[in-house]
């Protein structure tokens, strides 16, 4: 596993790396030898994961994933302080503001599609144009998306959507940049502990576990797993694909 050190050598980018999911990518990215570039807009939490990396060259950075010109600051900074891009990217920044579909705002329906579905393409972009530009020879681009986006959800339509898009969005990205030898991917995950769930009742959490086949919810790190394999030579043939890590829910 990390002690094979599959990423060595490897400059990776993770967008919402200050907390969640995208924390315990960072970590797992690092424990595999990359350097790891923490980008979130909350400085606090990137410092944070930047505290708990294993020893390396790792910086945290704050980015806006919604503003262009946010994005292409964090890639020309990469560019100045690493002097080559990202050769992973891992894309964890999103947000939630649910409401059912009958009471549901327009500021709150735009406000999570230009983080969960135009950051992930504002990245996704940058990073690719980088690559080309650099004349790299490949390169993984990791977007995490949700079952829910192929499911649908109670009180989700706005996040729903956004990550249905992430997921056509990636495999548009995967037939375009293959020419490049870049690869692109979406992971899926289900029902995962984070901050978020640490505010619903145990009875609840437990509910939605005994839905799930393998009788658990998942954790940060099962995602993560997957992300390091997606960013290995290990997966070296696989573009255009999306694997959940939902222990078996929804088949």
């Amino acid at each position: 596993m990390a002690a094979h050190l599959r990423l060595r050598g490897a400059l990776a980018l993770v967008t919402g790396g200050g907390g969640g999911i995208g924390r315990a990518v960072c970590r797992r990215l690092a424990r595999e030898g990359a350097s790891v570039a923490i980008a979130d807009r909350d400085e606090a939490g990137a410092a944070e994961t930047l505290r708990s990396l294993p020893p390396g060259d790792h910086e945290a950075v704050r980015v806006d994933v919604g503003r262009a010109e946010s994005v292409a600051e964090l890639v020309d900074r990469l560019q100045a302080r690493f002097s080559r891009p990202a050769t992973v990217c891992v894309s964890c920044a999103g947000i939630t503001m649910d409401e059912f579909l009958l009471k549901q705002s327009e500021a709150a329906f735009d406000a999570v599609l230009r983080v969960n579905l135009k950051g992930t393409f504002l990245v996704t972009q940058a990073v690719a144009r980088a690559l080309v530009e650099s004349g790299a020879s490949g390169g993984s681009i990791i977007n995490v998306g949700s079952v829910v986006g192929k499911v649908g959800n109670l009180g989700q339509v706005n996040y729903a959507a956004s990550k249905a898009g992430v997921e056509a969005l990636s495999k548009t990205a995967a037939k375009e940049l293959a020419r490049y030898g870049i690869r692109c991917n979406t992971v899926l995950p289900g029902f995962i502990r984070s901050p978020m769930t640490d505010k619903v009742p145990a009875k609840v959490l437990d509910k939605f576990a005994a839905m799930v086949p393998l009788g658990r919810l998942g954790e940060p790190e099962d995602v993560a797993d997957v992300c390091a394999f997606l960013a290995s030579e290990e997966s070296r043939y696989i573009t255009g694909a999306s694997l959940e890590v939902t222990g078996g829910l929804f088949i």
